[in-house]
C-alpha cells in the first residue's frame, strides 16, 4: 500500500487514487535511489559538499515534502481557491526578494535563490504553482469566461507578462516557459480558444528569438542543438557528454552505481544531467521504464481531473500535471538530444530540496482532489 494512505481514517475520508499514489511513490522512491547513485560522483570530489547536499535533499526535500504531501492530501483543497490572491502575491514578493542584497543567492550567473543559513530556497517554485492556483480559481469563479478576451485571455496575458518580467530578470528562462505551459493548459481546460493559444505561441517564438539575440547563452544552446558536434569542449560539452553517457548504457546498462560519466566527465550529474546517469546505469530498458512511469503518472493524474466535477479541482490538477510533465520531458529531451539543453531539472529525481518539497506539496493537492473524483 502506498505510503500516502498511512494514518487515514477510512470512515471519514475517502481514500486517494491508489494507482496515482503508487506511481508517485515509484517516482519519489526510484528518484531518490537514482539521486543517491548520481551523488557518488560528488562524494568522490568533495565529501563535505556531498554531506550537505545529501542532508538537504533527504530532510528538506524528501522528508518535509512527503509530510507536506500527506497533510495537504487530507485538506479541503478548496481553501487554496479562497486564498488564491494572497498565495500569488506572497509568492511573487518572495520571488522578488532574490534581488535584495544579502538575501538573494547567486549561482552560475543567475540570482534565483534565497539563502536561509545553509539552506537555499528557490521561490520561483512557489510562483509556478501560485500562478496555476490563481488561474484555476479565476476561471472556476468566472465560468465560461475563458472563451472571452477581457475575462479569459487578457488575465492570462497579464499574469504571464508580470511573472515573465521577474523570472527573465533572474534569469530563469526554463521555469518561465514551464509556467507558460501550465498556464496555457489551465486556460484551454477552462474553455479558452485554441486560436488565442496559437497566437500566444507565435509571440513566444518571437520572444525566444529576441532572447537568443540578447542573451548569448540561449543562442549558444540553440546553436549546439542545431549542430551537436560544434564546440564540444565548450558550450557543447554537456550535451555531448550526456549523449555519451546515454549511449554507453547500451540495452541494460552498466549496473546500479557503476556510471563512469558521473565521476569526471558529466557536468551536474545530480542536477539536470541525472537522467543521463540513470540511462548509463540502467540502459535503454531502464530509461524507457522511467519515461513510461512519467507517462502513466500524467495519464492517471489527468484521469483524476477528467472525473472531478468541481471546476477548480479539475483545472488545478491539469495545471500541476502539465507543470511537472513538461519539465520532465524538457529535461529528458535535452539529455537525448531531441530538444535544446535547458538546464531544467528532472522532477522527483534531480537535486533541489526546495523543488522536491514544492512538487510533493503540489501532489498533495492532486491527491486531495482525487478523493472527490468519481
Amino acid at each position: 500500500m502506498p505510503f500516502f494512505t498511512i494514518g487515514m481514517n477510512r470512515a471519514h475520508i475517502k481514500p486517494v487514487d491508489k494507482y496515482l499514489a503508487t506511481l508517485l511513490t515509484l517516482l519519489v522512491v526510484g528518484g531518490f535511489i537514482i539521486f543517491n547513485s548520481a551523488s557518488l560522483g560528488l562524494l568522490a570530489k568533495n565529501g563535505n559538499q556531498f554531506s550537505s547536499v545529501a542532508f538537504t535533499q533527504t530532510f528538506f526535500g524528501l522528508f518535509l515534502g512527503t509530510l507536506a504531501c500527506l497533510i495537504i492530501s487530507r485538506w479541503d483543497y478548496s481553501n487554496f481557491k479562497k486564498f488564491a490572491w494572497p498565495i500569488l502575491i506572497l509568492s511573487f514578493l518572495a520571488t522578488l526578494a532574490v534581488f535584495i542584497p544579502h538575501v538573494g543567492f547567486a549561482h552560475g550567473g543567475a540570482i534565483r535563490w534565497i539563502q536561509i543559513g545553509s539552506f537555499t530556497f528557490q521561490p520561483s517554485e512557489l510562483l509556478k504553482i501560485a500562478v496555476i492556483i490563481f488561474l484555476s480559481a479565476w476561471y472556476s469563479v468566472k465560468k465560461g469566461s475563458a472563451s472571452t478576451f477581457s475575462k479569459g485571455t487578457l488575465p492570462l496575458l497579464i499574469i504571464v507578462a508580470v511573472v515573465g518580467a521577474v523570472l527573465l530578470a533572474q534569469p530563469d528562462t526554463d521555469n518561465f516557459f514551464v509556467t507558460v505551459f501550465g498556464a496555457l493548459a489551465v486556460y484551454l481546460a477552462a474553455g479558452g480558444k485554441v486560436k488565442h493559444v496559437v497566437a500566444i505561441g507565435l509571440v513566444g517564438v518571437l520572444l525566444l528569438t529576441a532572447l537568443a539575440i540578447q542573451r548569448p547563452y540561449i543562442r549558444a544552446r540553440l546553436n549546439i542543438f542545431a549542430n551537436p558536434n560544434t564546440n564540444v569542449l565548450g558550450s557543447g560539452y554537456q550535451a555531448k557528454q550526456s549523449l555519451i553517457a546515454v549511449g554507453s548504457g547500451g540495452l541494460i546498462g552498466r549496473g546500479f552505481g557503476k556510471s563512469i560519466q558521473k565521476y569526471t566527465y558529466l557536468p551536474e550529474p545530480i542536477g539536470d544531467s541525472v537522467f543521463a546517469v540513470a540511462a548509463e546505469e540502467f540502459g535503454f530498458v531502464g530509461a524507457t521504464f522511467i519515461v513510461l512511469v512519467f507517462v502513466f503518472f500524467s495519464m492517471r493524474a489527468l484521469r483524476v481531473a477528467a472525473h472531478t466535477e468541481d471546476s477548480f479541482g479539475r483545472l488545478v490538477v491539469v495545471g500541476i500535471v502539465i507543470l511537472l510533465i513538461s519539465q520532465a520531458f524538457l529535461n529528458i529531451g535535452a539529455m537525448l538530444g531531441v530538444l535544446p539543453l535547458t538546464g531544467i531539472t528532472l522532477p522527483f529525481v534531480s537535486h533541489g530540496a526546495s523543488s522536491l518539497l514544492v512538487m510533493l506539496a503540489e501532489m498533495g493537492i492532486v491527491l486531495a482532489v482525487s478523493r472527490k473524483s468519481a
